[in-house]
C-alpha cells in the first residue's frame, strides 16, 4: 500500500472519530444523562415545577429517576415506584443532579410514581396499566 492511501485512511478514520465526538458532546444533557440511569425504553416524562421525573420499562421492570431542572446544589430530592399491591421503592436524600434511579417488577400491574425536587413535588397516580 502507498504512503498516499495509508494516509487517506487515517485522515478518513480521524474525520469519523471526531464526528462522533462532537454527537456526543452536541446530545441534549437530559437524555444524555438519563441514559445511563435506567434500561429499557423510556415510557413517560412527568415534568414538575422543580424538576421532571423520567419513567422507563423493560420487560415487567419499571425504573424511574428524578432530575432537578438545577443541577449543581445539594438540596432534598427523592423518587419512589410502588406496583400495585406492593409497598413503594424510594430513594431519597440531598442530591445534586437526580435521585433513583428506583426499579421495581410490576409486570403487567399498575404503578404509581411520586418525584421531588426541593418543595416541588409530583405524583402520578397509577399508570402504565
Amino acid at each position: 500500500m502507498h504512503s498516499g492511501a495509508i494516509r487517506r485512511r487515517l485522515a478518513l478514520g480521524l474525520a469519523v472519530l471526531t464526528a462522533a465526538g462532537l454527537l456526543a458532546v452536541a446530545a441534549p444533557g437530559e437524555a444524555q444523562a438519563a441514559s445511563g440511569y435506567c434500561p429499557g425504553r423510556k415510557v413517560r416524562t412527568l415534568p414538575f415545577s422543580t424538576g421532571t421525573v423520567l419513567v422507563y420499562k423493560r420487560g415487567g421492570y419499571v425504573c424511574a429517576v428524578t432530575l432537578t431542572k438545577k443541577p449543581g446544589v445539594k438540596r432534598k430530592m427523592s423518587v419512589s415506584v410502588q406496583a400495585r399491591g406492593n409497598r413503594p421503592v424510594v430513594d431519597e436524600g440531598k442530591y445534586a443532579h437526580h435521585a433513583g434511579p428506583v426499579t421495581v417488577h410490576a409486570g403487567r400491574r399498575c404503578v404509581w410514581l411520586k418525584g421531588q425536587v426541593g418543595r416541588g413535588k409530583f405524583s402520578s397516580g397509577w399508570i402504565l396499566c
